[in-house]
């Protein structure tokens, strides 16, 4: 485990990381989600806005493999339910997370594990496994967030997709593509300055 581990950007720059440096990045990229979360859109017609938070996750499971990648969310999902202003638009309390947004938190959760999973079998280094990586990330966060829409704010499946999913199809794509070039540009130029 600890050898995959090893295969994830933040372990190649930092190569001899121990215990305190894994929880710093930790603790690190919880705080960069909750920057991500403070870029938001409200929507007509739905509880969900448009924020930076999926790029956020998706960067966390990436670049920190699944297991403190899934750590890292965590911790910045509990900061926000006991009062910290981490969620979308400054909001938190348990309230917040386990409301109509709750299945996307959720997903966000599994999604770093499952991207971290990829970046750990080394698909986050060319752009042709990367882009689908970030993309099954983002359907990941979808399907727990739909599906709890579904259960608790919508009667149907087709108006919680239509209300919880279609309108964040564009921008969710350019976050996936964003990602599936950053990172495989990341380790071009990690590997150009060991070369």
């Amino acid at each position: 485990m600890q050898a995959i581990q090893q295969n994830v950007i933040t372990a190649a720059v930092l190569p001899t990381r121990r215990a305190v440096v894994t929880v710093a990045l930790v603790v690190g990229f919880a705080l960069f989600i909750a920057a991500t979360a403070q870029i938001r859109i409200p929507l007509p017609g739905t509880p969900v806005p448009i924020t930076g938070q999926t790029l956020g996750v998706l960067l966390t499971g990436a670049a920190l493999g699944s297991i403190a990648g899934t750590s890292s969310l965590l911790l910045y999902i509990s900061l926000g339910a006991v009062g910290l202003p981490f969620y979308a638009g400054g909001t938190s309390g348990w309230g917040r997370l386990t409301g109509a947004t709750f299945g996307y938190f959720i997903g966000f959760i599994v999604a770093a594990w499952v991207v971290g999973w990829f970046s750990e079998h080394r698909r986050d280094r060319v752009v042709r496994t990367a882009v689908p990586a970030f993309i099954a990330g983002s359907l990941i966060i979808y399907a727990f967030g739909v599906g709890w829409l579904w259960l608790t704010v919508f009667p149907d499946l087709g108006t919680a997709i239509s209300k919880g999913m279609t309108p964040f199809l564009v921008g969710d794509t350019i976050k996936a593509v964003l990602a599936g070039l950053l990172l495989p540009g990341t380790w071009w130029l990690v590997d150009r300055s060991r070369a």
